[in-house]
């Protein structure tokens, strides 16, 4: 089944598991070239990269949102989900992302199964700042990043993914109710305590980057970015180079839109998130379809998928960058891994991105309700 066929007509999670990144997956191979270089010679770059100062891992992570449930809203087999983890290991996938929110709690124990024979060799990044109930799981309103409420989600996280500590924490949105400071307080403690070795902060705004970096070092900031989405251009991206602050692109393959998962005759099932998003409103997706058409024209160039394309194109962007798509399929699995043989020399770079540019997405990439808890500020600490 192609993703096309996949997606069409099909349900996302309810509208609270849309506030957290969904997309496909890929990952770089220990023979990775780069797609994109700064001259026209193909250059060979390593299969690995940094997050921030030390954490090194894979050129592309392997993000399980949807390992609890897929974009039709059923329950994936709980074995293959397992086989994809390891296979993707296997392939040299080194960085697999996930959050309490996303089950909630399910998810992060499918992986803590997953990985666990070579629980050693991996990073393990997890999110926390939603307002879940510990024992029942239950989604209560809006966010909880209050620091006693932190190192309780934390204890579950450990015993859910099974291990001693979590290689990267990110609080997943900004609490507009919690200082920062108390926040990343909270955080240098359990690093204190050899339960987190790095953190991260996802969607959130410039100045609060800014003042968590300055207690502690940040490890990578989370946002969504790709080709349908280019947001974190604007100040974000250039805020991480400047601080050196890894960056980890969730949803690049664009809710699976990137793929040519969606055309003009998708009709979008209830429950699915894209189907409230004004990108892909009946009036604005015939417009947002032209950067679909581009990928698709540059991959019969290159002999490669869009989603492939897609990819490369990501990695081209900074060293420091490592997208996080996941799947619930195999096929797209292995598909995705060819993304590290696509090869671009700077001068079809500079024509795709010319070409790319050219083109002006129209409408919004969420609802407002869930826009609401991206780039927020964290109150100053009185």
């Amino acid at each position: 089944m192609n993703r096309r066929n996949l997606l069409k007509t099909a349900g996302l999670a309810i509208a609270g598991s849309a506030l957290v990144p969904l997309s496909s997956f890929a990952q770089s191979s220990n023979s990775e070239t780069k797609p994109f270089n700064n001259d026209n010679s193909l250059e060979p770059i390593p299969s690995k990269r940094k997050l921030g100062k030390s954490l090194e891992v894979s050129s592309i992570g392997l993000g399980v949102q949807n390992m609890t449930r897929t974009y039709q809203t059923t329950i994936p087999s709980r074995p293959e989900m397992i086989n994809i983890i390891r296979t993707a290991f296997d392939k040299g996938v080194t960085l697999f992302d996930a959050a309490e929110a996303y089950g909630p709690f399910e998810v992060e124990r499918i992986l803590g199964e997953g990985i666990a024979p070579f629980r050693d060799k991996i990073v393990i990044e997890t999110k926390f700042g939603w307002n879940i109930d510990q024992e029942t799981g239950k989604r209560l309103p809006g966010l909880n990043s209050r620091p006693e409420h932190i190192k309780i989600v934390v204890e579950g996280m450990l015993k859910r993914l099974r291990t001693d500590r979590i290689d990267l924490l990110y609080q997943h949105r900004v609490d507009p109710q919690v200082p920062i400071e108390d926040v990343v307080g909270a955080i240098q403690d359990l690093i204190k305590e050899g339960k987190v070795l790095h953190y991260g902060l996802s969607e959130p705004g410039s100045q609060t980057v800014r003042r968590a970096h300055a207690i502690h070092p940040i490890a990578a900031i989370q946002n969504e970015y790709s080709m349908l989405w280019r947001g974190p251009e604007k100040e974000i991206i250039s805020l991480c180079e400047e601080l050196g602050i890894g960056f980890v692109p969730w949803s690049p393959l664009g809710v699976g839109f990137l793929t040519g998962a969606i055309d003009a005759d998708t009709h979008f099932a209830q429950g699915d998130i894209r189907g409230n998003e004004s990108r892909f409103s009946a009036e604005n997706l015939p417009n947002n379809l032209k950067i679909v058409d581009l990928i698709k024209k540059w991959g019969a160039q290159k002999q490669a998928t869009p989603a492939q394309i897609s990819l490369a194109w990501l990695l081209a962007q900074k060293p420091w960058i490592v997208p996080i798509p996941g799947t619930t399929q195999m096929a797209h699995m292995l598909e995705n891994i060819g993304a590290a043989d696509v090869k671009f020399t700077t001068d079809e770079l500079k024509e795709f991105n010319k070409q790319l540019d050219a083109i002006q997405i129209l409408g919004e990439r969420l609802p407002a309700f869930v826009q609401a808890f991206s780039d927020v500020e964290a109150p100053l600490k009185k």
